[in-house]
Protein backbone atom coordinates (compact mmCIF):
# COMPACT_ATOMS: atom_id res chain seq x y z
CA UNK A 1 0.00 0.00 0.00
CA UNK A 2 1.12 3.56 -1.32
CA UNK A 3 0.43 6.20 0.92
CA UNK A 4 1.05 9.50 -0.16
CA UNK A 5 1.05 13.15 1.75
CA UNK A 6 0.13 16.37 0.34
CA UNK A 7 -0.87 19.77 1.16
CA UNK A 8 -4.03 20.18 2.49
CA UNK A 9 -6.02 22.09 -0.47
CA UNK A 10 -8.16 24.83 0.82
CA UNK A 11 -12.16 24.01 -0.94
CA UNK A 12 -13.03 26.44 1.46
CA UNK A 13 -11.41 29.90 2.09
CA UNK A 14 -11.69 31.05 5.78
CA UNK A 15 -13.03 33.79 6.49
CA UNK A 16 -11.29 37.00 7.16
CA UNK A 17 -13.99 37.01 10.18
CA UNK A 18 -14.67 33.83 11.81
CA UNK A 19 -17.31 33.30 14.29
CA UNK A 20 -17.96 29.94 16.23
CA UNK A 21 -20.69 29.33 18.66
CA UNK A 22 -20.39 25.41 20.77
CA UNK A 23 -23.07 24.87 23.49
CA UNK A 24 -23.62 21.39 25.48
CA UNK A 25 -25.40 19.94 28.57
CA UNK A 26 -22.96 19.22 31.51
CA UNK A 27 -23.20 16.81 33.88
CA UNK A 28 -22.64 19.57 36.84
CA UNK A 29 -25.00 21.83 38.51
CA UNK A 30 -24.43 25.68 37.74
CA UNK A 31 -21.94 26.53 40.33
CA UNK A 32 -19.84 23.80 40.08
CA UNK A 33 -19.26 24.60 36.65
CA UNK A 34 -19.17 28.37 37.14
CA UNK A 35 -16.30 27.91 39.72
CA UNK A 36 -14.36 25.72 37.24
CA UNK A 37 -14.76 27.98 34.27
CA UNK A 38 -14.77 31.20 35.59
CA UNK A 39 -10.86 30.58 36.08
CA UNK A 40 -8.77 30.79 32.98
CA UNK A 41 -6.24 28.36 34.09
CA UNK A 42 -8.53 25.66 34.77
CA UNK A 43 -10.56 26.26 31.90
CA UNK A 44 -7.28 26.33 29.39
CA UNK A 45 -5.93 23.02 31.59
CA UNK A 46 -9.24 21.41 30.50
CA UNK A 47 -9.45 22.32 26.82
CA UNK A 48 -5.98 21.23 26.45
CA UNK A 49 -5.58 17.62 27.78
CA UNK A 50 -3.54 14.90 25.15
CA UNK A 51 -4.21 14.99 21.95
CA UNK A 52 -5.73 18.84 22.22
CA UNK A 53 -2.01 19.60 24.06
CA UNK A 54 -2.34 23.73 22.61
CA UNK A 55 -0.90 25.47 25.57
CA UNK A 56 2.14 25.35 27.25
CA UNK A 57 3.71 28.16 29.79
CA UNK A 58 0.14 29.40 31.23
CA UNK A 59 0.12 32.17 33.60
CA UNK A 60 -1.53 34.64 35.21
CA UNK A 61 0.53 38.28 34.38
CA UNK A 62 0.91 42.01 35.44
CA UNK A 63 -1.30 40.99 38.44
CA UNK A 64 -4.17 39.13 36.99
CA UNK A 65 -6.19 36.59 39.04
CA UNK A 66 -8.87 34.63 39.07
CA UNK A 67 -10.42 37.08 41.20
CA UNK A 68 -9.62 40.39 39.44
CA UNK A 69 -11.16 41.96 36.74
CA UNK A 70 -9.81 42.74 34.15
CA UNK A 71 -6.92 40.12 34.38
CA UNK A 72 -4.34 39.26 32.20
CA UNK A 73 -2.95 35.62 31.29
CA UNK A 74 -0.63 34.55 29.32
CA UNK A 75 0.48 30.97 27.13
CA UNK A 76 2.75 30.09 24.47
CA UNK A 77 0.83 27.66 21.73
CA UNK A 78 2.88 24.19 21.62
CA UNK A 79 1.98 24.14 17.44
CA UNK A 80 4.49 27.38 16.85
CA UNK A 81 5.74 28.52 20.21
CA UNK A 82 4.39 32.28 19.92
CA UNK A 83 3.26 34.28 23.39
CA UNK A 84 -0.54 34.66 23.35
CA UNK A 85 -1.81 37.34 25.85
CA UNK A 86 -5.35 37.35 26.81
CA UNK A 87 -7.23 39.21 29.21
CA UNK A 88 -10.59 38.24 31.28
CA UNK A 89 -12.31 41.86 30.20
CA UNK A 90 -15.76 41.44 31.65
CA UNK A 91 -17.57 38.79 34.06
CA UNK A 92 -21.28 38.47 35.37
CA UNK A 93 -21.13 36.27 38.45
CA UNK A 94 -24.77 36.78 38.95
CA UNK A 95 -25.79 35.66 35.50
CA UNK A 96 -22.69 33.54 35.19
CA UNK A 97 -20.89 35.09 31.88
CA UNK A 98 -17.45 35.80 31.23
CA UNK A 99 -15.75 37.49 28.30
CA UNK A 100 -12.34 37.69 27.54
CA UNK A 101 -10.02 38.98 24.63
CA UNK A 102 -6.75 38.58 22.99
CA UNK A 103 -4.58 41.85 24.09
CA UNK A 104 -2.47 41.41 21.07
CA UNK A 105 -2.65 39.79 17.60
CA UNK A 106 -0.74 36.50 17.03
CA UNK A 107 -0.31 33.28 14.63
CA UNK A 108 -2.29 34.90 11.77
CA UNK A 109 -5.31 36.09 14.38
CA UNK A 110 -5.73 39.97 14.56
CA UNK A 111 -8.63 39.93 16.83
CA UNK A 112 -10.40 37.33 19.23
CA UNK A 113 -13.12 37.86 21.42
CA UNK A 114 -14.84 35.02 23.63
CA UNK A 115 -17.66 34.63 26.17
CA UNK A 116 -18.87 32.01 28.54
CA UNK A 117 -21.69 31.01 30.04
CA UNK A 118 -23.33 28.61 32.46
CA UNK A 119 -27.54 28.62 32.64
CA UNK A 120 -29.51 26.39 35.03
CA UNK A 121 -31.34 23.55 33.50
CA UNK A 122 -34.64 24.24 35.41
CA UNK A 123 -36.13 20.49 34.81
CA UNK A 124 -32.51 19.57 36.15
CA UNK A 125 -30.79 21.36 38.37
CA UNK A 126 -27.92 18.67 38.59
CA UNK A 127 -27.16 19.55 35.24
CA UNK A 128 -26.15 22.61 33.70
CA UNK A 129 -26.15 24.51 29.79
CA UNK A 130 -22.82 25.48 28.39
CA UNK A 131 -22.17 28.19 25.29
CA UNK A 132 -18.85 29.25 24.48
CA UNK A 133 -19.21 32.03 21.43
CA UNK A 134 -15.81 33.14 19.94
CA UNK A 135 -14.84 35.91 16.66
CA UNK A 136 -11.48 35.69 15.14
CA UNK A 137 -10.34 38.08 12.84
CA UNK A 138 -7.87 36.43 10.75
CA UNK A 139 -4.70 38.77 9.27
CA UNK A 140 -4.41 39.31 5.43
CA UNK A 141 -0.51 37.43 5.83
CA UNK A 142 -1.96 34.46 7.85
CA UNK A 143 -0.36 31.25 7.75
CA UNK A 144 -3.58 29.79 6.59
CA UNK A 145 -2.16 26.42 8.16
CA UNK A 146 -1.95 27.36 11.81
CA UNK A 147 -4.98 29.43 11.42
CA UNK A 148 -6.76 25.95 10.49
CA UNK A 149 -5.15 24.29 13.29
CA UNK A 150 -6.25 26.76 15.98
CA UNK A 151 -9.74 26.58 14.42
CA UNK A 152 -9.79 23.01 14.61
CA UNK A 153 -8.73 22.86 18.25
CA UNK A 154 -11.30 25.11 19.23
CA UNK A 155 -14.06 23.10 17.31
CA UNK A 156 -13.01 20.38 20.10
CA UNK A 157 -13.10 22.14 23.30
CA UNK A 158 -16.66 22.28 24.13
CA UNK A 159 -16.64 18.66 24.31
CA UNK A 160 -13.63 18.71 25.96
CA UNK A 161 -15.40 20.64 28.86
CA UNK A 162 -18.84 18.56 28.83
CA UNK A 163 -15.89 15.53 28.78
CA UNK A 164 -14.48 17.10 31.84
CA UNK A 165 -17.71 17.30 34.10
CA UNK A 166 -18.68 13.48 32.88
CA UNK A 167 -15.73 12.48 34.41
CA UNK A 168 -16.61 14.51 37.67
CA UNK A 169 -19.84 12.86 37.72
CA UNK A 170 -18.80 9.70 37.45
Amino acid sequence: MTVSHRKKEHSVPIQRKHTMYHSTVLDADPDTVWATVRDAMQILDIVSPGDLDIHRDVSWVEGGSVDTVPARYDFKLTLNGRLVQQEIAARDEINKTQSYRAVAPTSGVAKYEATIRVFPITNDPARSFFDWSRTLDIAEDADLDVVERIIDVMEKQTDAVRDHFAKTAE
